[in-house]
Order: C-alpha cells, then sequence, then structure tokens
C-alpha cells in the first residue's frame, strides 16, 4: 500500500511512519494546503489538513493521503498551539479526521502571532535557533521537550490509523 505524506517536513514524515505499522511504502511531497501559511483556528487548520491529503492523494497517486497542519486558536485563556490530521482513502469515503494536543502559547509569543507573522520564524527568532519547526517545534520548546513536535504528530497520525483500521475491518465485514 502506498501513504503519500502531504509534507516534506521531517517532522511530519517521522510521524506518519511511526503510526503505520507494517509493509508500506510512504511518498513524501509537498502538497498545498490552500489555507493562510499561518492557520489562524481550527476551522482554518482542519482544512489545511483535509486540502494536504487530498492534493497529496492527487499528486502522488497513491492509495492513502496524510495531511497534517499545525495551527493556533484563539480562547477566552489566551492562544494556543493546535493540529490536525486528515486521512483519505483512494475512491472511497468517508474523510478521516482527528486533532491533537493544545498548549497555551506565551503571550509575547501570541502578541507576534496576532500582529500577522508566522509561528515558525517567531520560534526560530525566540530559540535563536534555525528550523525549530522540522524539529522540535514549538510544542517542544513549550514543554521543554517532554514532548516534540513528530511525537505530537504521531499520536495524532494514530488517531487517524485508528479510525481507518476500523472503517477497513467494519468495511471487510460487509463483503
Amino acid at each position: 500500500m502506498k501513504i503519500i505524506i502531504g509534507s516534506k517536513n521531517p517532522a511530519k514524515i517521522e510521524a506518519v511512519k511511526r503510526a503505520f505499522t507494517g509493509e508500506y511504502e510512504f511518498v513524501p511531497l509537498d502538497a498545498p494546503s490552500g489555507v493562510s501559511n499561518q492557520p489562524f483556528s481550527d476551522e482554518e487548520t482542519i482544512q489545511g489538513a483535509v486540502n494536504r491529503a487530498e492534493n497529496a492523494l492527487k499528486l502522488g497517486d497513491g492509495d492513502i493521503g496524510i495531511g497534517l497542519e499545525g495551527g493556533v486558536q484563539e480562547t477566552s485563556f489566551g492562544l494556543f498551539l493546535c493540529n490536525w490530521g486528515a486521512l483519505v482513502i483512494k475512491g472511497q469515503s468517508p474523510l478521516m479526521i482527528a486533532g491533537g494536543a493544545r498548549i497555551p502559547l506565551p503571550e509575547e509569543i501570541s502578541v507576534r502571532l496576532r500582529g500577522g507573522e508566522e509561528l515558525g520564524p517567531i520560534m526560530d527568532d525566540y530559540t535563536k535557533k534555525d528550523n525549530i519547526r522540522k524539529k522540535e517545534g514549538a510544542i517542544g520548546v513549550f514543554t521543554n521537550g517532554a514532548i516534540d513536535r513528530s511525537t505530537m504528530f504521531t499520536h495524532l497520525t494514530k488517531l487517524l490509523v485508528g479510525q481507518f483500521d476500523y472503517y477497513t475491518e467494519i468495511n471487510n465485514r460487509i463483503k
């Protein structure tokens, strides 16, 4: 089975490979999200994940398309990290969607996000490191390494795989 990952981000690729057990071919590619570079709501982040999954499947000609998207969500308790994933199966439905971990962002980061900046460059500046989004991510920084970006997306992808396995099992019973 060929799984097309709608990103070339190493943290996302590793997450998908960790979540699927068995014999699979993984093909990462840059699939457009169709949303802003910094998704600013659950709805926009979900849409980005869905678009990446659908575009990955179209562009990669595989059996399954996976889209993973990180964003932020404003709440009465402040701005939170959010992350969403989507899984699509070639020629079948339903679309599978899952959400993951959330933590509040420090106000000094939130102010910059609300001002229109993107989290990745803010985190690079904040940590004085390059490409935080491809390594530990903001989640890794603000959990002091307890959870890194790949682990966060692995959990999310396992939720998608669980839905996929359930869907497959039900369909096999019907046949």
